[in-house]
């Protein structure tokens, strides 16, 4: 099986992504191994990790819609906005509504400006605004423009003494925190909201169905690759098949004429090897990144 590929992971909890990352190094042997958008310690589910030239399709995966199954508990505050943070603030929530959670949560949905944890791996000045916090530090993040496309309430629940559960699936933009959506609902209930779970279930097309789990990777070691280079450009991407003259011009980094395919797509040669993810602007066909093998 092929070195180069993608790995849907089921990542456990208490693990981060890097941890994820140098468990697949080790049992891939390769150390270009990287990951398609973090996941809290606390949060499990699918984390799409890629092996050798596949790395270079993660910035894509990045840029994917997610989905995820949360729990959102409302009458207390916590400093991560999430059950790893120690919990700052209670807040009785005997009057709130369950009519009013629904509502509350309906206006978290749609396009939003959110601001994003302040115990975030969003780089302020050069270091990680988690580690500012870390530091005893008040970091001010800016709001920014997220799309929450689905937000479900599954339950409304109240079998702890003074606080609600509610039970949530949600589909969003790259770059949304569910932790930020627990927190602003809890804001605007005047009762204060953490995370207490997180499962991401679906990243683009890759989904909890086909995510492997570490132990099932360790048996297979070192083939872990589930998806290989070519198989994962064709669910990720458009498809263009390149004629033998077109796919030396690609191969050697020239442009293609436009087929009027909206971009980025995936270009193959004629024996189905994966040359290129190209984009088409100002009438030609230009690679973004070239995969063919040298």
């Amino acid at each position: 099986m092929s070195t180069d590929g993608l790995i849907v992971v089921d990542k456990p909890g208490g693990m981060t992504s890097h941890d994820v990352v140098a468990r697949i190094r080790r049992l891939a042997r390769t150390r270009r191994v990287g990951h398609g958008g973090t996941l809290d310690p606390m949060a499990t589910g699918v984390l799409v990790i890629g092996v050798g030239r596949a790395t270079r399709l993660l910035t894509y995966v990045i840029g994917a819609g997610k989905s995820y199954a949360a729990t959102i508990r409302l009458g207390q505050s916590t400093v991560t906005d999430d059950a790893e943070g120690d919990v700052i603030a209670t807040t009785p929530v005997a009057g709130v509504t369950d009519e009013a959670v629904r509502a509350a949560l309906a206006a978290l949905t749609g396009e939003i400006d959110q601001v994003p944890s302040a115990v975030s791996a969003i780089k302020v000045n050069g270091e990680r605004a988690y580690k500012r916090v870390r530091d005893g530090e008040a970091v001010e993040l800016p709001a920014r423009r997220v799309t929450v496309s689905r937000l479900d309430v599954l339950a409304v629940r109240r079998d702890a003494p003074d606080v609600v559960d509610v039970d949530v699936d949600v589909t969003c933009s790259s770059g949304t925190y569910i932790r930020a959506i627990a927190r602003d609902a809890g804001l605007a209930l005047g009762v204060g909201g953490h995370l207490t779970a997180l499962r991401r279930t679906a990243v683009g097309g890759f989904t909890l169905a086909e995510a492997a789990a570490l132990a099932r990777l360790e048996e297979t070691a070192p083939e872990v690759v589930n998806l290989p280079l070519d198989a994962a450009a064709q669910r990720f991407f458009p498809r263009r098949d390149a004629t033998e003259a077109e796919a030396r011009t690609l191969s050697h980094g020239g442009p293609l004429a436009p087929v009027g395919i909206a971009g980025p797509y995936a270009v193959f040669d004629p024996a189905g090897g994966l040359i290129a993810i190209v984009s088409e602007r100002d009438g030609r066909a230009r690679a973004e990144i070239v995969l063919a093998p040298a």
